[in-house]
């Protein structure tokens, strides 16, 4: 597979996920639309490393990096959301909004 395959892809996923970022209401759909926008930019830079400098380690340090952050940053968010959810029952961005300081 080329180059532009893993682009086509890449940019397909950051696609669909900013359109879910956009679209929806509910904070557990928001957050899988940062998923997969993200998931977007990983196939994008090990694509790039993989056509640049394919004997380097240091994309592939790049791409563990980037799943490793990815992952703790939704175990964060789906904590505070639960946190959220169970101290006010809300579950939809609009109610969330009085939660600014």
């Amino acid at each position: 597979m080329g180059l532009h395959a893993f682009l086509l892809l890449a940019s397909a996923l950051f696609a669909i996920g900013l359109y879910g970022v956009l679209s929806q209401q509910s904070i557990v759909m928001l957050m899988m639309g940062l998923e997969l926008m993200i998931n977007g930019l990983i196939v994008a830079g090990g694509a790039f490393w993989y056509h640049v400098a394919p004997a380097d380690a240091d994309g592939q340090v790049l791409v563990l990096v980037a799943v490793t952050v990815m992952a703790l940053e939704m175990a964060m968010g789906f904590a505070v959301v639960t946190a959220i959810f169970r101290a006010r029952d809300v579950d939809m961005t609009d109610d969330a909004a009085d939660l600014k300081g």
